[in-house]
């Protein structure tokens, strides 16, 4: 089973390691304990979205362009679970370009005629 947290908190540490920053200069930022911002990285705290949005303002990371991130990561785990297939969670799961977005899986649907 894939796990929202240790997503999020991959693709934060993905994102602060994109940057070379370390976590006493995203959790000063961020004014989130050193030791608690390390925990929410390693996908063992489930973090407030509060915190979230304090933790991307810190990196200059958009919460919403994070959050399709791990929403493209999560798609595809568990498309790979339906089908039987372990797909180990975080970097490995979903190569990507550091820095780059997915592309979104597919477009929202939007109804006009409501």
């Amino acid at each position: 089973m894939v796990l929202l947290r240790r997503l999020l908190g991959e693709a934060l540490r993905r994102r602060r390691q994109d940057q070379s920053r370390t976590l006493r200069e995203v959790s000063s930022v961020a004014r989130v304990s050193l030791g608690y911002l390390s925990e929410v990285e390693r996908g063992q705290k489930e973090a407030s979205s509060e915190l979230l949005s304090s933790i991307c303002d810190a990196l200059g990371v958009r919460l919403s362009d994070l959050l399709r991130e791990v929403s493209a990561d999560f798609e595809l785990a568990e498309m790979a679970n339906a089908g039987g297939i372990p797909v180990p969670a975080g970097p490995a799961a979903v190569p990507r370009p550091a820095g780059a977005l997915p592309v979104p899986a597919r477009a929202p649907v939007i109804d006009r005629a409501a």
